[in-house]
């Protein structure tokens, strides 16, 4: 099984060619590609949680109300972090 292991900026090349403020944006997308990700799979869990109150768990209305909810707060805090990031 392959290492994980944390790379600081002591380990980039001298040579790289980076400046700090590539450096800087590249931490933000990839910070912004990691909530996108997040939002993701909350967004499918939470289908599944709403599908499996509405047919196995034999309450459609509250699977339902459950899906809307938790899919409308997920949005709102994307939207509420996206604009505390920018801040």
């Amino acid at each position: 099984m392959a290492e994980i292991h944390a790379v600081s900026f002591s380990d980039l090349p001298a040579d790289a060619g980076l400046s700090p403020a590539d450096v800087r944006e590249h931490r933000r997308s990839l910070y912004r590609f990691e909530r996108l990700v997040l939002f993701g799979v909350l967004h499918i869990v939470s289908i599944l949680a709403a599908l499996a109150l509405a047919f196995p768990g034999n309450a459609p209305v509250f699977g339902f109300l459950f899906g809307i909810v938790v899919n409308l707060g997920l949005i709102v805090a994307a939207a509420l972090t996206a604009n505390a990031e920018k801040a």
